[in-house]
This record gives C-alpha cells, structure tokens and sequence, in this order.
C-alpha cells in the first residue's frame, strides 16, 4: 500500500485500518479459536514500515508479525490493529509487552477483545504505560468481520450457516429424491469456498443414507473442515465417503441411547449429553470451533433454526422448476402460527453465478 498521510487525522486511521482488515481476511477459516486480526506498523512520519496478520491458532500474533518486520523503524510510530493487543500468557506471549519494547508512542484499535482474559485490559495496559491508544476505528467493519468469534465467546456456540439448493419452486429435489445437481459448477465452487472458511460441515444420517456425500472443499482450504455427522440411531452405511479420514477428518455426534450402537470403521465418537443441535454446538465450541456450516436435511435444519443454532443462511436458487408434491422444501417445520413469529433476516449479499443467484442472509443484530 503506498498511501502516505500528511496529517494524522481520523480520514488517515480509517484509511490504515482498512489496510489492517485486508491483512487479517487472509487468513479467514484458519485462525479459529482465535480471532482474524491484522495490524500495521507507521513510523514516526507515519510511513508504512511493518504488516502483519494472524495466520493460524499457536503462531505469531499480527501485531509481533508486524512489529518484526518493521524493526528499529517502529520506534516512536504507531501501530493500528484490528483487535486489541493481548495482555496475557496463551499459546504466546502478550502482545502489549511486545508493543511496548518496541517502543511504539501510539496503538490506533478497531475493537475491543471480548475475551475475560482481555476485555479492555490490553488497552488500559498501554494507556498505563503512557501510550497514545485511539478505540473504535472501523469497529462496525471489525465487528463484521469477526462476528463468528464474537457469537463464540458470547454465547458459547459457533456461528452457524445453514446452506441449501433449490428451484425457483422452492423444491431441493426431484419427487423421486433426485437432487444431483441443482445447481451449476460456478454455484458448486461458492460451496466448496464457503466450507473452506468453516471449521465443521454437518450433516444428519439421512442426508449420510441418501447422499453419500464427501463434504470437502475440493482443495479450498488444507486441511480440511471437519466433517460432523449427527445421529441418534446410529443406522449408517459402511461404506460411506465420510469414513476415509485420509480426505478429511469425520466426527459421528450421537446422544447416549446410542452409546451400545457402532460406529462405522474410521470416525471418531462425539458422544453428546443430548444428541440435537444445541448441544452438537456447545461441544464443537468447546474443540474450537468459531464457525460452522449446516448442510443437512429439512427437519434437521427447522430443528437448527428453532435451538438457535443458525445465524446465517446461504441460498443458492437454479432457474429451475422440479415441481411435486408432497414438496421437497429446505426446512421442516418451525412451528409457526403467524407472521409476527416470523424472524427478519438481513440481506447480507446478491451474487450471479452463471445462470445461479446466491442469496446470503442473517438474523438481523
């Protein structure tokens, strides 16, 4: 980037921490439990010198990256960064000691670290220390970007994506069960994008029965999501794509009348306190887990949206009528009785994809 400020102005903050979350979107779907941060370093004539972002849970935080590159050149500049600076021991050290020996005079911040082990106090950290700190610079932007982390550590459930396929009918498959393939290969690549920023795709065991489906992303991202079957019965195949865990790694999340059943050679048991999606959520935040995506079937998915397991909703519509009835529709029942019980929901974005219309929607903050 080669914007340089004559002034130090709120224009030239906005300006370096947009710079700040282009870095931290690099490393989308990688981080979790952590958040997406990126940070900058100016030097005293406010002139770029060190970048930095987060690129996975155990490594560098942004701001040492950053920091690191700019060497010497730091001294008495400023570091703007995306999240808080850290000021306490975890997988590494805190970052405001960090920021401090590299004597930096001022921290420009889009928001403040949720986390109890940070919550403000990396900021108060500095301000102590005789800093410059400056809160709040694009923090609906920060808020955005890292809304999966924040549900996490808000509510102690990922963030969950329910996705679906269907015609303008509103059918996800033929009357006889058909639904291979609905859509085109430009809307099947979005799908392999959008598992590659999660960190589990779920399914139930019908969809397992019925599909056989292998629930990567093709490459999008290494390694690959989890793959999370949830089964009360746990009647599966044997010989589903699901088991090679050379693919990817595959969990099977059951409840414990199902603890005497068999689970098919290769996946790991996720035994659950009650086998439904509330608790399949608390158990995958628990292992991490900042966001994750719902591929399932209709009554699975209502069941998802009544827990309030699904935030986001991502709709890919085909120019197509399958027709049928009874219909083969995306969500069972929501128990429903009138339209003032009915949710809104944020448009988010619009994408053609060749003849396909992605519609992505969430429930409104």
């Amino acid at each position: 980037m080669a914007f340089v400020a004559d002034t130090r102005s709120g224009v030239m903050w906005d300006l370096w921490m947009q710079r700040a979350l282009q870095l931290a979107a690099l490393a989308d779907g990688y981080t979790s439990p952590n958040p997406l941060v990126g940070a900058v370093v100016l030097d005293c004539n406010d002139q770029l010198v060190g970048e930095g972002f987060h690129a996975r849970a155990g490594l560098p935080h942004a701001e040492v990256g950053a920091l690191a590159q700019a060497g010497a050149a730091s001294e008495g500049g400023t570091l703007v960064v995306t999240l808080e600076p850290c000021c306490h021991q975890g997988r590494t050290p805190p970052c405001t000691e960090a920021i401090l020996a590299a004597g930096i005079k001022r921290v420009v911040v889009a928001l403040e670290d949720p986390d109890p082990r940070v919550a403000g106090g990396g900021m108060s950290r500095l301000r102590h220390a005789g800093l410059e700190v400056i809160d709040g610079v694009l923090r609906s932007e920060a808020l955005r970007q890292n809304r999966a982390f924040l549900h996490r550590v808000r509510t102690g459930r990922p963030w969950g994506i329910l996705k679906w396929a269907m015609g303008l009918d509103g059918r996800t498959a033929l009357p006889n069960g058909v639904s291979q393939w609905i859509t085109g290969p430009l809307a099947r690549k979005s799908v392999h994008r959008l598992r590659g920023c999660c960190d589990a795709v779920i399914v139930g065991g019908g969809t397992v029965r019925a599909d056989d489906p292998l629930l990567t992303s093709r490459g999008c991202r290494t390694p690959e999501p989890w793959r999370v079957v949830i089964s009360r019965s746990l009647d599966l195949p044997v010989d589903a794509q699901l088991w090679d865990q050379a693919v990817a790694p595959t969990w099977v999340a059951h409840g414990p009348e199902a603890r005497q059943g068999t689970v098919p050679a290769g996946p790991k048991r996720l035994p659950l306190e009650t086998c439904d999606p509330l608790h399949l959520m608390q158990e995958l935040a628990q292992r991490g887990c900042n966001r994750v995506l719902w591929e399932c079937g209709p009554e699975l998915a209502a069941e998802a949206v009544r827990q309030d397991c699904v935030q986001e909703f991502a709709v890919f519509i085909a120019p197509k009528m399958m027709g049928g009835a009874p219909a083969r529709t995306p969500l069972g029942d929501l128990g429903l009785t009138s339209m003032e019980q009915v949710a809104p929901l944020t448009v988010d974005r619009m994408q053609w994809l060749d003849k396909d219309v992605l519609i992505q929607v969430r429930s409104e903050e």
